[in-house]
């Protein structure tokens, strides 16, 4: 193995973004205790959110997008009866509601179940002024906080999952599965306006992202105690993927095309109906990632490969053991680190 292996860091991390941070300085922390050149995410969170977080470390990163994309869950906390100008807790109350119907107070529970129908599937949402969306090449909630407000444009957005967990008036609590762009604090604004009393989010929660969960999470402090982290392919497990022979791997590394047919003997009706593939080498027992490629009449395009030394390592060590890989293992990092 070339000793220049023994730098890289690269795979993914999963970590419990604590509250009261953002999540850059959340992928600051964890790339400095692995000593990364490169460190990304799959997703912000806001600082007062609290759950999962990708790190993408080195040649991960080329791959985060994939998991950018993808739908995500949430546990959020509303408390009703008062609306505030950033959607959750930490805005300043613009509205507070005196007077609730006697029905709203005493079938809190059965008032709420009453509406999730109306908010599920694809919807059209308002995003808040308090969002880093840009507008001029600056974010919203810099102009909100200059006090500049702007109408903006309806989006659309798909909820595929909402659960109401709890309700006890005027706090409850709600599971939602929804897709890229979807703002729980606008969700949760728009289910007080819909029971005429207002809301805002005071906790949020990510539970997952795509195929990945909190299950498998870490918090920033054990970070310097994991002995390995994930491999670069794990964001995109949801990939069909496809085993080339080493001759195959060879010219795939130096750009070349190659035809489907070549490349298999017996594939799944998954691979041939692909549009994007994993390529891996094989080389005897050993398979190792390569990158992505795009299939376009049945012909391999080169389209997000790891950098070339990457793949010049994988095609002359590939016959090692996964078990003494270390290219993916950060316990050579860690030895001497701490926060």
């Amino acid at each position: 193995m070339r000793n220049d292996a023994l730098r890289w860091t690269d795979g993914v991390i999963l970590i419990d973004k604590p509250r009261g941070i953002s999540s850059q300085k959340a992928v600051t922390m964890v790339k400095h205790a692995v000593h990364a050149d490169k460190a990304g995410h799959t997703g912000t969170l806001d600082p007062i959110a609290t759950g999962l977080l990708a790190v993408c470390l080195g040649e991960a990163t080329k791959y985060s997008q994939d998991l950018f994309n993808a739908d995500k869950t949430y546990i959020a906390t509303m408390l009703f009866g008062v609306k505030t100008d950033s959607g959750d807790s930490e805005g300043k109350v613009i509205a507070r509601t005196q007077d609730f119907p006697p029905l709203l107070l005493d079938h809190f529970d059965a008032q709420l179940q009453n509406i999730v129908p109306r908010f599920l599937g694809k919807i059209s949402q308002v995003p808040p002024m308090y969002s880093a969306i840009k507008r001029d090449g600056k974010p919203l909630y810099a102009y909100a906080r200059e006090g500049e407000m702007f109408d903006l444009e309806a989006r659309e957005v798909t909820i595929t999952h909402l659960e109401i967990l709890s309700a006890i008036w005027p706090v409850a609590v709600m599971k939602v599965s929804c897709s890229k762009g979807t703002y729980i604090r606008s969700l949760i604004n728009d289910m007080g306006d819909a029971l005429a009393c207002g809301a805002h989010m005071t906790e949020l929660r990510r539970t997952q992202i795509g195929h990945l969960k909190i299950e498998d999470a870490h918090s920033i402090e054990q970070v310097a105690q994991l002995q390995e982290m994930m491999e670069v392919d794990s964001l995109i497990t949801h990939v069909p993927a496809l085993v080339l022979e080493h001759h195959l791997a060879l010219r795939l590394k130096m750009g070349q095309r190659i035809h489907l047919r070549d490349a298999i003997v017996d594939a799944a009706p998954d691979i041939l109906n692909a549009p994007i593939l994993r390529i891996y080498h094989l080389q005897e027992t050993s398979r190792q990632f390569m990158g992505l490629v795009d299939v376009k009449n049945e012909v391999l395009h080169p389209k997000r490969l790891l950098a070339t030394d990457r793949l010049e390592h994988v095609l002359e060590q590939s016959f090692i053991p996964h078990s003494l890989m270390i290219d993916t293992s950060i316990k050579h990092h860690l030895q001497n680190s701490h926060f």
